[in-house]
Order: structure tokens, then sequence, then C-alpha cells
């Protein structure tokens, strides 16, 4: 049986057929519940396509339920999640990127939270965007977190290398990723070339 893509996915695509797509990450541990839906109307009105929530430490429980639900009296975009483990999933998103940590020395983070997770996804109706989530240095929270074995900054063929392992392997999304608050993002060189070898794979930066 075929994985079909649906309504989220679709949506992606097709706002990176424009050329690209803008997607808004609230993480429910910095602000309110009320304060994220004013950012989520805010982020709608300014032309993003979806909005993402969660985070590395934090977004789980009744505060991410509650964030989704403010978001969503808020917006009639996407509401995808973005966990850090099985604890960021909620019954009231929408989508949820159902990812692995590809350059984590953890199970854990590699297909343990996945394992977990993915009955609850199942039994929450939430649309999996299979996804792999590769870290670039510095890494920030999520590196350290994810226990993740940093892709350098000036090795674009490492992170491609990855990429292509995802393709491969199925996945139909490759995020790459420096970390909360780094100092400078993904090099361009290296999004320049991941993005040439995965095709239609869609990259998020």
């Amino acid at each position: 049986m075929t994985f079909e893509r649906g309504r989220v996915e679709l949506l992606l695509a097709e706002a990176a057929g424009r050329g690209a797509g803008h997607l808004t990450l609230i993480d429910p541990d910095t602000q309110s519940p009320s304060q994220a839906a004013a950012m989520a109307r805010a982020a709608t009105e300014g032309g993003t396509d979806a909005i993402m929530v969660g985070g590395s430490v934090g977004a789980a429980g009744v505060l991410l339920h509650d964030t989704v639900a403010r978001i969503k009296e808020q917006t009639d975009l996407p509401v995808i999640l973005f966990p850090g483990s099985v604890a960021g999933l909620c019954e009231n998103a929408d989508a949820v990127f159902f990812m692995s940590l590809l350059n984590s020395r953890s199970p854990s983070y590699l297909i343990e939270n996945q394992a977990l997770g993915a009955p609850l996804v199942l039994r929450y109706g939430l649309e999996p965007l299979p996804m792999a989530y590769i870290i670039i240095e510095p890494g920030g929270t999520v590196g350290y977190v994810g226990d993740a074995r940093l892709i350098p900054r000036k090795k674009p063929e490492l992170a491609a290398a990855y990429a292509l392992a995802a393709k491969f392997m199925g996945m139909r999304l490759v995020y790459l990723e420096a970390g909360s608050g780094a100092d400078a993002p993904v090099p361009a060189a290296m999004v320049s070339l991941v993005k040439r070898l995965l095709g239609e794979v869609l990259l998020i930066v």
C-alpha cells in the first residue's frame, strides 16, 4: 500500500512549488497560550504558510494542548507539531513532523520515540509528515538534548550524504537545523548542494 501525501504535505509542496514556503515556529514553553495565539494571528496576516508548535524542552502536556487550541482559534492555517519527544504529541493539531534525528548518537531520537509515538499519531488522527532531521553546527539546545554528532559547517558533503540517505529511505522532507539562536544560519552552499540532490523531496531550513 502506498503511503499517500496528506492535505498538509500537499500544501507544503504547493508552497515549495512557488519557490519557497514560510513556516512559523512557536515554542509553547516561551509564552502563554494567548500570546502564542496572537503570534500565530500576526504570522497568518504576514503570509506564513503553516504554524509549527514545539520545542526541545517543556513543550508538552496541558501547555501544549492549550497552546494549539488557542492558536487554532486565531488561524485556519495548518498547525504542525514539532515534537522533541513522544511527549510533544497532542490530539488537536493537524499534522506532525514524524522525524528521525539522523545524526543523533542516541537510539531514543533515531527510532525509540518514533515507535512509542506512532500509535498515538494513529489514534489522534494526525497527518504524519515523514522527515529527516539533521543538526548542523553549532546545534544549540536541540543538538545537546538530541545528543547529535553535529555536521561541520564547512562540510556540506556530509549533510548531503545524510539527506540522500533520507531520500533513499523514503523520507519526503529533510530539515537542516543549526539550532535556535545560532549565530549564523545553515550555510548557503550546504543548502544549495542538499537541495540539488534531493529533487522533489521538500527541504526545510
